[in-house]
């Protein structure tokens, strides 16, 4: 094929992927869903973000506890058209699927946590252990995150995460100082129990606990 050709076909298959019929959940991914994700990685444009932002259900405030605002369910496909747009040069359709073959597939799920007025970054305790001590005020551990429990499960029951982390957020300003804001969870699960859909379930230290249906068969 000319060199001059290369991008153009790069960009008629990219159009191709986003024009097709939607694909329901697959695992283990074919070739041709591998190369798929390549070229819509590849776009790194609005139209990819919109087809990723589908994976994600937002949530609004709650009236007390914190603000799970985000959960994120990311198929083996859409974890690949993650890994393509991290590639710029050099990074071929071929070494796509190369890459694809050595490493197992799995499902993450990503929570995204918000401080609310209910459940902000700082607490007010007593300084001193007497009855009638002066109320002071305390920053939050940055590992509070540790108190939320995420359960992933279907109709056949809980799945068992292969890893798990989290990590808090700050805003910093030019000034100097940074403030904590929340937290990002995440897991991962092997792919193969997945199948029609999966219910993610957070549940807070305070507050109600946030109950999500994910449809995979409308998620590639």
């Amino acid at each position: 094929m000319s060199f001059l050709l290369r991008p153009f076909f790069a960009w008629l298959c990219a159009i191709s992927v986003l024009c097709a019929p939607a694909v329901a959940f697959q695992s283990p991914l074919s070739e041709e869903s591998v190369r798929d994700a390549y070229f819509l990685g590849q776009r790194r444009d609005e139209s990819m973000a919109r087809f990723l932002d589908k994976y994600t259900k937002h949530l609004p405030p709650p009236k007390t506890g914190p603000h799970i605002a985000s959960v994120t369910v990311l198929t083996p496909f859409a974890m690949l058209v993650q890994q393509s747009t991290r590639h710029t040069m050099g990074y071929s359709a071929q070494q796509a699927q190369l890459d694809h073959r050595r490493e197992g597939e799995s499902v993450k799920v990503v929570v995204e946590i918000y401080f609310t007025e209910s459940y902000g970054a700082f607490l007010t305790e007593p300084t001193g252990s007497r009855s009638g001590s002066p109320v002071g005020i305390t920053q939050r551990s940055a590992s509070f995150w540790r108190d939320f429990r995420v359960h992933v499960f279907d109709k056949d029951g809980a799945f068992i995460p292969l890893g798990s982390s989290g990590e808090p957020n700050f805003i910093c300003s030019y000034e100097g100082g940074c403030t904590l804001t929340g937290a990002t969870l995440r897991f991962e699960f092997p792919a193969e129990p997945f199948s029609d859909w999966a219910t993610i379930e957070v549940d807070p230290p305070t507050g109600d606990p946030v109950v999500l249906d994910f449809d995979l068969t409308s998620l590639r």
